[in-house]
């Protein structure tokens, strides 16, 4: 695990945009495409707008860049809340990526079989090969989830690599999520953390003892591949070491 930590939200952001190309150039030279799979929220959307711009669009060979998504909100596609319409809106449309390279979870099915069409997609999608996204973008909420796992929620104890259905009883909604071991399975893993309300949850997932129950996020930890946090100084603010 590395942590990057930087002065401003801006500065997070663009060294993740240079890693985002790094990565993308050294990929596309190795096996001829790029596997991402994204994160939702504000703080991605801002990531996402930055590789859409004029600074960064010209340095990915994008039509060799393939995009997934980490976890999804059970709302249309259409719908404000949705992660694919906001990478849609932020990066897909401004870099006019193929739909062929797009793989958007189909939220107009049942949760439950959402997340089996997925698991099916991506499976398909990587053939006979070893299912291992080339980078997964995560975020970090204020009660210490990523993607959407969850505090308390049983997806935190399954450890197949697939994609898995979670309703959340608080909020009386359902969330399709990457499985841990699903993300644990990446060559890359990139953590997007900033502002001063997420101090204590990154202090929680990477200096307390260890509860997945409290502090799902802690179960991010990859098989064979390298986890890199980009956060700035407010986020960091409670990291004793």
């Amino acid at each position: 695990m590395k942590l990057n930590v930087f002065n401003t939200a801006d500065e997070v952001l663009l060294n993740l945009a240079n890693y985002f190309v790094t990565l993308a150039e050294q990929s596309i030279a190795a096996n001829d495409k790029f596997t991402v799979a994204l994160s939702g929220g504000s703080s991605p959307k801002k990531l996402y707008e930055l590789l859409a711009s004029d600074a960064f669009k010209g340095k990915v060979d994008w039509e060799k860049v393939y995009f997934f998504f980490g976890d999804e909100r059970n709302v249309p596609q259409d719908d404000k809340d949705s992660n694919y319409l906001m990478a849609k809106t932020a990066l897909f449309a401004p870099l006019e990526i193929d739909d062929s390279n797009i793989f958007a979870v189909e939220t107009s099915l049942s949760p439950a079989e959402a997340a089996a069409e997925y698991t099916k997609a991506i499976t398909l999608f990587f053939d006979e090969e070893d299912i291992a996204f080339d980078l997964v973008l995560l975020g970090l909420g204020d009660n210490s989830h990523t993607a959407s796992l969850f505090p308390f929620t049983t997806v935190l104890h399954d450890d197949s690599a697939s994609v898995k259905e979670v309703f959340l009883e608080d909020q009386q909604v359902y969330r399709i999520t990457f499985t841990a071991r699903l993300i644990n399975q990446a060559r890359h893993i990139a953590f997007l953390v900033y502002g001063a309300g997420k101090a204590i949850a990154v202090h929680h997932v990477l200096e307390d003892g260890r509860n997945i129950e409290l502090y799902p996020a802690q179960l991010i930890a990859p098989i064979n591949g390298d986890v890199q946090w980009f956060l700035d100084t407010a986020a960091a603010a409670d990291l004793k070491q």
